[in-house]
């Protein structure tokens, strides 16, 4: 992906970013790299037997940020590794006094530290992943009033880069990009979904006011990952419709002769209910 030179930021762990940064991967390339620079414990869904998704999202934090700029030096020839100066910092309310307070106050902590170290961040919010009375329908509306009152206080030297939000349909990420013109908004991928969402979800997050599309697991779990972010890229360029996206997708598939993990006609379909509403 790095050699392909399409992707604009490659998020990382901070021990897969040194490694990678170590073998010269990033060496001469535009690509930025970025590390995970938190693991709230609503994003713990990959420990296997856990049930902490399930629990209010409390903070947890690994990565040094001075570590990740700077590196540590190497066992053999001594010298200190590059590292990276960007990171994801996530946060998750969930109507919660105690837990959104506590997450507040983290991201406060990590602020002082990004600034100390001369480190900047892009900032991701999550829906609530264990809601107290809150109606479904209510939730776009409280996470961008949330997003909107965590950094109403913050200055501009410590304001993240850009956003990473849920598309929680049209009205909801226009309101939110139409706010603050300062604000630059970025959408998550979520769920694998059909080739149809990833399409349709990077066309309408454009329409509707977002700047960049944050995907992981769209882009891990497809076929050819290479040739979905080529595809990507034109759709969000305006050059290619969703939909003929999808046929040209399956186009490059039966080329490399890749055996699709859905017919064209099923793949070409929008299942996420918050895009079939745009």
């Amino acid at each position: 992906m790095v050699e392909q030179d399409i992707v604009d930021i490659m998020l990382m762990s901070a021990s897969n970013m040194e490694r990678l940064v170590e073998e010269g991967v990033f060496r001469a390339s535009p690509v930025q790299p970025a590390i995970r620079a938190n693991e709230a414990t609503d994003c713990w869904g990959g420990l296997r037997h856990g049930a902490y998704t399930t629990h209010l999202s409390r903070p947890f934090k690994t990565a040094k940020l001075s570590r990740v700029m700077h590196g540590t030096p190497h066992p053999v020839r001594g010298a200190p590794l590059t590292g990276t100066d960007l990171g994801l910092y996530s946060l998750t309310f969930n109507n919660d006094f105690e837990a959104d307070i506590a997450s507040l106050e983290a991201f406060a902590r990590f602020r002082d530290e990004a600034a100390e170290n001369g480190f900047r961040y892009f900032l991701e919010v999550f829906n609530p992943n264990a809601p107290r009375g809150l109606d479904p329908q209510a939730v776009p509306a409280f996470v961008n009033d949330h997003i909107l009152r965590a950094l109403a206080g913050v200055m501009r030297p410590d304001r993240p880069q850009f956003l990473k939000i849920p598309f929680n349909g049209p009205a909801a990420l226009e309101e939110f990009a139409s706010y603050d013109p300062t604000l630059i908004v970025g959408v998550l991928g979520g769920g694998a979904g059909t080739t149809r969402d990833t399409f349709e979800l990077v066309h309408q997050a454009e329409k509707y006011g977002a700047r960049l599309a944050l995907f992981g697991r769209k882009i891990n779990l497809a076929d050819s990952p290479l040739d979905i972010i080529r595809t990507m890229r034109e759709v969000a360029n305006g050059t290619i419709l969703p939909e003929e996206a999808v046929h040209a997708y399956h186009g490059d598939l039966q080329r490399l002769h890749i055996a699709p993990s859905r017919p064209l006609a099923d793949d070409a379909i929008i299942t996420e209910a918050v895009l079939k509403s745009g």
